[in-house]
């Protein structure tokens, strides 16, 4: 019970801290002004872009079993938002018209995104990975240490 309980407190303290790194990041690609700007802009921020939810909605949901799972599930997700993109109803143009509307659903259909989103994912998918595993073995570590005082 104490290493579940231990695991998960660890795995959603990595998670945020991964958070704090890849969001200014995510920002600061959008941002980039330099060489291969339009990349960093476009491709590059939305390789984090994916990065980002799979660690929000893995902070909600963490577990091993869910390692998996929650890349393809993102994947699946943003795919569906860059399709949506082709679409222009006044209601998506009125969220597209502020920054934060722009930064979630995007603007114009890219193909050239679906790479990019991929690789996002594998990404992810390799950070909650690791996440999980440095969770496992800081909560081995420290129910081994607290059961010896029990």
């Amino acid at each position: 019970m104490m290493y579940a309980v231990v695991k998960m407190s660890l795995m959603r303290k990595y998670i945020l801290l991964a958070l704090f790194v890849v969001t200014p990041g995510g920002f600061f690609f959008k941002f980039y002004s330099g060489p291969a700007e339009w990349w960093f802009n476009n491709y590059g921020a939305g390789l984090l872009y994916e990065v980002f939810w799979i660690l929000v909605i893995f902070l909600f949901v963490p577990g091993r079993r869910y390692v998996r799972r929650v890349p393809v599930y993102v994947f699946a997700v943003t795919c569906a938002l860059e399709v949506l993109q082709l679409w222009h109803p006044w209601f998506l143009q009125e969220i597209r018209s502020y920054f934060l509307g722009r930064a979630l659903i995007g603007t114009s259909f890219v193909w050239w995104d679906f790479p990019h989103y991929a690789i996002g994912c594998v990404v992810g998918w390799m950070v909650i990975e690791g996440i999980v595993r440095r969770a496992e073995r800081g909560a081995k570590w420290s129910g081994s240490s607290s059961s010896r005082w029990l």
